[in-house]
């Protein structure tokens, strides 16, 4: 994937010129200068909604700012904007070197424009010293794939993005529908069972900062998807175990050592999402080399995790399938098309033997965010188009609808984005969802009932 990069500019000086002003300043060695604790304040709401935290606690960890602890508490927070939140409040208390520490941490992370932000606010103060010149662009939110060649890197001008149908500041709070007492009722006797609390055991494995040969870029957004996952599957009741910047050595003993998990054998379902660079039939761990999606579906058939037979998985892939951008065509006039792919499922409607024998794979479901061959794409912002598709049918739709048909909803929408980066080979690029079935009943979630 290419992701665009913004200019270089010097670092910021954490003993030069910085340093020695903070000590004319006669700053106690235990706070923040107060004008960077305010710096912080007024644009506390716009970091708190922009921050990607994965890659940035990793440079305050290592400069000391925050401590080991510390990183697990803000990473125990439900959703980005709570973690975000829970950071700024602890970072006024680190000490003198903090902000500094901050501002190359983002500009580390392919933050800059928040740095800027920073700085310009410190700039309007007149007590203090003018901020470090700015010789780079903004890094601004608009649509990338996930596993484009360094070849296609996008640099976008400020005025280019600046009417972007995607130059959001990001999602909203998820909020998941109950299903009704009547809904469940007329609905839950010809569907799967789901009554177990928790309904079963998620992971969400995300992959964001890659090292090794394949030149893979930082997964700007990745983080926004992945909280939000883990917020809409914990609302539908999921037991949430996460995974960040894995191999494709360990991505394969963790998925098996979740897959052998004891608790599976007293819940109702399961659910895999994998979000990382990709190729067709599989995922790149962060050393560059792939994990192919047969193994990960091998992990959990009924022959390799027999505590899930009969129950079902659900697995949703947000990865490239290949480096070819979808150009669209032009719809002709008059004419409306259906073209969302189908779900591909065998017969499950065989005479029931005395000693039930099963399929090897059977009771599985799996969401791909493209097609094979095509690249999916991701907002710097807002996260991959799949996962806020996905989020947002879910989050509506699940208390009365089965999951087949709410991943129908998610082709949906899909279908109708279009990228917005003129004079860039991305400029009304698109996207085609799908996901295939070997789901033997209707799969409904049935959030919230029956009641605890």
């Amino acid at each position: 994937m290419a992701t665009p990069i913004a200019g270089s500019r010097p670092a910021l000086p954490l003993n030069g010129q910085m340093a020695a002003d903070r000590g004319r300043r006669v700053l106690g060695v235990c706070g923040m200068h107060p004008a960077h604790q305010e710096a912080l304040k007024k644009n506390r709401v716009l970091l708190a909604k922009q921050l990607l935290l994965s890659e940035l606690l990793e440079h305050l960890l290592e400069q000391d700012i925050i401590t080991f602890e510390m990183r697990e508490h803000i990473q125990a927070k439900v959703g980005s904007f709570s973690q975000n939140v829970e950071l700024l409040s602890l970072l006024p208390k680190r000490g003198p070197h903090a902000f500094d520490a901050f501002c190359v941490a983002l500009r580390e992370t392919k933050q800059g424009h928040l740095e800027d932000l920073l700085l310009s606010t410190l700039s309007g103060f007149q007590h203090v010293l003018s901020p470090l010149s700015c010789d780079h662009n903004l890094s601004l939110s608009f649509p990338v794939c996930e596993s484009c060649p360094p070849h296609k890197q996008l640099r976008l001008s400020a005025d280019t993005v600046e009417h972007s149908l995607d130059n959001r500041d990001g999602p909203p709070c998820l909020q998941v529908k109950p299903c009704t007492p009547e809904f469940y009722r007329t609905h839950h006797q010809l569907a799967y069972k789901l009554q177990s609390r928790p309904r079963g055991l998620a992971l969400v494995l995300s992959n964001v900062h890659f090292t090794g040969e394949k030149d893979l870029d930082f997964r700007s957004g990745g983080d926004v998807d992945h909280s939000n996952l883990v917020t809409l599957f914990k609302l539908l009741g999921y037991n949430v175990h996460v995974l960040l910047d894995q191999t494709a050595q360990e991505m394969q003993e963790k998925l098996q050592n979740f897959a052998q998990l004891p608790a599976h054998q007293v819940t109702d379902s399961c659910i895999v999402a994998l979000l990382s660079h990709g190729v067709e039939g599989g995922v790149y761990g962060v050393d560059g080399k792939v994990l192919q999606l047969q193994e990960v579906f091998r992990l959990f058939d009924n022959a390799n995790c027999p505590s899930l037979q009969n129950k079902p998985k659900m697995f949703f892939i947000q990865a490239c399938r290949g480096d070819e951008t979808d150009r669209g065509v032009d719809q002709q006039d008059g004419k409306g098309h259906s073209l969302s792919p189908e779900c591909e499922e065998g017969d499950a409607g065989r005479q029931e033997l005395l000693k039930m024998r099963l399929p090897t794979r059977s009771d599985m479901i799996c969401g791909y965010a493209c097609l094979r061959g095509t690249a999916a794409m991701r907002n710097t912002k807002r996260g991959s188009w799949y996962i806020e598709a996905l989020t947002q049918i879910f989050s509506e739709r699940a208390c009365d609808m089965h999951v087949a048909d709410m991943l129908v909803k998610v082709n949906g929408l899909i279908k109708e984005r279009e990228g917005y980066a003129p004079g860039t080979e991305f400029h009304r690029c698109k996207e085609m969802s799908e996901y295939c079935s070997t789901l033997c009943r209707h799969l409904y979630l049935f959030p919230g009932h029956p009641p605890t």
